[in-house]
């Protein structure tokens, strides 16, 4: 078996280390250390961790210019997200899971903004118009949705964290937010309140389609009163959520239960209510998502569903390769079911029993 020797000394401090460099250290056939370091899959992992820890000593960088003009491809992924989504904790753990998972590849991960008052075609349509990357994912999906549409429509590879309903088969993973929407109705329901609020998505987003009517029908189906915000959604900013809640209980028969989208929305929810004197666990309940765990040590009483980014990051990372790559893959489409909501005190849980 092929072992690590002592790196080769370049000819001269600016002499980059090459594919033979690499090959000359280890013994395998320059061959073998391009589909190692490609991570194809007739390669073993021994031989890939070999070749990859002698890269990594050598300082090995493939010439992204020279890797173009070889194969057509840039060896970049983009990631391309709204700069409205919950970036505290949603967003930060999707981009270190997509990140993770594309170690050890030949990619690397590049994130491409977009703004409120920006069109969210126009980083869509740069990346594929100027090849700038191999391929695309995107989240916050709409039903009908004018980037899947555009990406398909072109062979772009890309996938999705979120579903649409456009008849398009493509990659993605999504949160199932209607059962979300289901399991906070039923626990603040089984907790004995009695008229519940759900601050949801923007409505243009396809989870909050979910979210909210898995959320209205649970209401429905047990009786109970509900309200949809109007003026707010969870991405309205902390301030604009607290102001809103405030107003709600300083006005009669104010909810006693509310289910957000957000844990920036969550925590905004519960100072607006507080305002009014009311307090957490005993005069209303609050039921939200988190992907890093903050919640608790903002209040120990909030009901927490945990969202899986982490698992949702590495998913589409390794989907997305395999489209660009055109190699079969059956896990192109994931689901995230919640069936728990964890409650106060620690180990006390409310689990989806249908």
């Amino acid at each position: 078996m092929a072992t690590i020797t002592d790196p080769p000394t370049p000819d001269s401090d600016t002499q980059r280390p090459t594919l033979k460099t690499i090959a000359a250290a280890t013994g395998f056939a320059i061959a073998t250390v391009s589909r190692a370091l490609k991570d194809a899959p007739d390669i073993g992992e021994e031989t890939k961790r070999i070749v990859r820890e002698t890269a990594e000593q050598l300082g090995y960088r493939p010439n992204r210019a020279g890797v173009r003009l070889r194969t057509g491809k840039t060896n970049v992924i983009a990631l391309v997200l709204s700069t409205e989504t919950d970036v505290m904790n949603h967003t930060s753990r999707l981009i270190y899971s997509i990140a993770n998972a594309l170690r050890g590849t030949a990619y690397h991960l590049i994130v491409t903004p977009f703004f409120p008052d920006q069109d969210p075609m126009e980083p869509i349509r740069y990346i594929v118009e100027t090849e700038s990357a191999d391929g695309i994912i995107l989240n916050q999906t709409k039903e009908d949705d004018p980037r899947v549409r555009y990406m398909h429509d072109h062979g772009f590879p890309f996938a999705a964290h979120g579903r649409t309903s456009m008849g398009i088969d493509h990659s993605f993973f999504d949160f199932d937010n209607e059962a979300y929407g289901r399991l906070g109705a039923r626990v603040m329901a089984e907790r004995g309140r009695k008229r519940l609020l759900i601050v949801p998505p923007p409505r243009a987003h396809m989870y909050a389609r979910h979210m909210t009517f898995g959320f209205s029908d649970e209401c429905a189906l047990r009786g109970l009163p509900f309200e949809v915000s109007q003026d707010i959604t969870s991405d309205s900013g902390g301030e604009a959520v607290e102001a809103a809640i405030a107003a709600r209980f300083h006005q009669p028969n104010p909810p006693d239960g509310i289910l957000v989208g957000s844990t920036t929305s969550a925590m905004a929810t519960i100072a607006g209510a507080e305002s009014s004197g009311r307090v957490l666990g005993r005069d209303f309940d609050v039921v939200a998502k988190e992907a890093i765990a903050v919640l608790r040590r903002f209040r120990q009483d909030i009901l927490i569903v945990r969202e899986d980014v982490g698992r949702a990051g590495e998913f589409l990372a390794r989907a997305l390769l395999a489209e660009i790559e055109k190699r079969d893959w059956t896990d192109r489409q994931g689901l995230e079911v919640p069936v728990k909501v964890e409650q106060r005190p620690p180990g006390r849980e409310v689990e989806d029993k249908t």
